[in-house]
Parts: C-alpha cells; structure tokens; sequence
C-alpha cells in the first residue's frame, strides 16, 4: 500500500529539517561546490558534513561527482533552489509582519508627549 501524498511531503519536509542541509542546499543553487569548500563555509565537523550529505544524496535532491580525490555536490534539479527562494519569500513576509507589530507594540509603550492642544499640568 502506498502512503498518502501528506504523509510523503511530512517526510519529504523533515529531511530538510535540518540547519546543515539547508546551509548546503544554499551554497549548491548557484553551482556544484566542492566538500572542502563546502567545510570552509560550514562550520561543522567533516563528519557530521558527510552524514548530511550522504542524506541529502539518498533522497535524491543532490547528487555528488568524483574527480581524483575531489568529490563536488550539486543540486539534481531547479525545483530545490526554487523551493528555498519560495521560503526565503515566505519569511520575509513573515519576519516583516513581526516587524511591523514589534514597532507597533513599542509606540503602544511610549508615553503619550503632549501636544500644542493638550492640556499642561
């Protein structure tokens, strides 16, 4: 029996749970990047790198090519980098509505300065 399309997108969204994946997924949408250089711009053991990786590779959103002893990444298709600039849309929106009530929650905390119509005491 085959699982429901909800239960594989849960599935598919928990895989890339993940702040290293994400961080790799980032750096791979303007083009394959080695893993040394994917070390140098994230800050994690080589390990923990490779086991990201290895994930990511599973699941088929990336996929890894050797040349000597360089092994470089790259995303398997365009629908990923459109998926993270369609999160980073969704934020944005989100982290600008946050914004905007903050500064309203602060105006809100200001004491009232008194106008040239207000009564002084």
């Amino acid at each position: 029996m085959q699982a429901p399309l909800y239960q594989v997108k849960a599935e598919f969204f928990r895989m890339l749970g993940h702040p290293v994946r994400i961080r790799v997924l980032e750096l791979l949408q303007n083009g394959p990047v080695s893993v040394r250089d994917l070390l140098i711009e994230i800050d994690v053991e080589p390990s923990n790198l490779s086991q990201q990786l290895a994930v990511l590779r599973r699941s088929g959103i990336v996929v890894s090519t050797r040349e000597g002893t360089t092994v470089t990444y790259a995303l398997a298709g365009g629908d990923v980098a459109e998926l993270l600039r369609a999160a980073r849309r969704i934020l944005t929106e989100l982290l600008a509505g946050q914004t905007a009530l903050l500064a309203e929650l602060q105006d809100s905390e200001r004491p009232e300065q008194p106008t040239a119509h207000s009564p002084q005491p």
